[in-house]
């Protein structure tokens, strides 16, 4: 099976492309923008018809495209995201190949969701932000070509190469300077979202089997259990072997803030954010201090206001429906989310 792979140097697309590379039976293509694809071409500045000659050069069986971009003003994103999806099923379109695409979605084209629920496939889709709208724009481009195509919508990604701007990529960095210089203490925004986490491997096992099946349509690929930030970083510090104190800046003014772990007495050195005209959580998120300006210390009397609890749109909760997934692909999660907060912790220790 010829396989055409689009954005191979992605973070979903580094594994898509050694699990179709351990197939004996798939004979793999990377098309892309780096100087390491074995073609190189821009989707969102190149024609269709330039890509249609390659397909029919190739004729591939199958093209599964991964690329995208994340971050970006809606400009950026429309282009990567959307119009370069509308690029590939025209090509698709005109091309003689005949070939199967299957497009790689997001959990962020359907927006917050009532906490407690699953989320199918069949829900209203309602994002939240430019990224989810231009994420659900391409999706349908893609059900509305004509094409045989399967779109995979993906809900939280981690494990190996998570980037280091994601939530739990920010976290980890935290937490490996936290231990390198020897603070007691992390107090952490953003906790309170519940995401469902789905390791990038089996990502990789679900865009395989998609590959290789009939199935149309949209399909959820998630683990079906939504965990709370809070619980994540618990693990990763366990994981870590960090000792010290996660202190959680989210809640309500005035609310007392939770900590996780084993609270430690404070010392002046270890008290983060406790004065300074500006705080900067350990997530990255930008927090003023109100009484600075009066040169006066910040205490748990005077909270500063908590931060957007996770920066892609969806809210406070979003859980996978799996079973469509389960009965079309064959495919099961099998990766646990420590073993993928392990795998991130290894690679940001690592870091100089």
């Amino acid at each position: 099976m010829r396989v055409l792979l689009i954005g191979a140097n992605g973070y979903i697309g580094r594994f898509v492309a050694d699990r179709l590379l351990a197939d004996p039976a798939v004979q793999l293509t990377a098309l892309g923008r780096g100087d390491d694809a074995d073609v190189r071409f821009d989707l969102a500045t190149g024609s269709p018809g330039a890509l249609t000659r390659f397909l029919d050069a190739v004729h591939p069986g199958v093209v599964v495209n991964c690329a995208g971009a994340t971050r970006g003003g809606a400009r950026e994103l429309t282009r990567h995201n959307t119009v370069a999806v509308a690029t590939v099923c025209e090509a698709l379109r005109r091309s003689g190949c005949g070939a199967r695409l299957v497009q790689v979605g997001c959990s962020a084209e359907y927006g917050p969701s009532q906490p407690g629920s699953s989320t199918a496939e069949d829900a209203v889709p309602r994002p939240g932000g430019p990224y989810g709208v231009s994420k659900l724009a391409a999706t349908e481009l893609v059900l509305g070509s004509g094409l045989d195509a399967v779109v995979l919508r993906v809900f939280s990604p981690a494990g190996p190469g998570t980037p280091a701007g994601s939530p739990l990529g920010r976290l980890a960095e935290a937490m490996r300077r936290a231990m390198q210089s020897g603070d007691g203490e992390l107090r952490l925004g953003g906790l309170g979202a519940q995401r469902d986490f789905i390791d990038v491997r089996d990502v990789a096992r679900a865009v395989h089997a998609a590959s290789l099946s009939a199935a149309q349509g949209v399909i959820n690929i998630g683990s079906g259990r939504a965990v709370r930030l809070r619980d994540a970083a618990a693990t990763l510090a366990r994981v870590a072997g960090y000792g010290g104190s996660l202190h959680e800046l989210d809640g309500p003014p005035g609310a007392p803030r939770p900590t996780i772990g084993h609270p430690r007495t404070e010392s002046v050195g270890h008290r983060v954010d406790a004065l300074g005209h500006h705080r900067t959580d350990a997530l990255g998120h930008h927090r003023p201090d109100p009484l600075a300006s009066r040169g006066e210390r910040t205490d748990s009397e005077h909270p500063a206001p908590a931060p957007h609890p996770y920066p892609d749109g969806c809210g406070s909760w979003q859980q996978a429906d799996v079973r469509t997934a389960r009965d079309r692909l064959g495919w099961r999660p099998r990766i646990a989310l420590e073993e993928s907060l392990a795998d991130i912790w290894m690679e940001a220790a690592c870091r100089i």
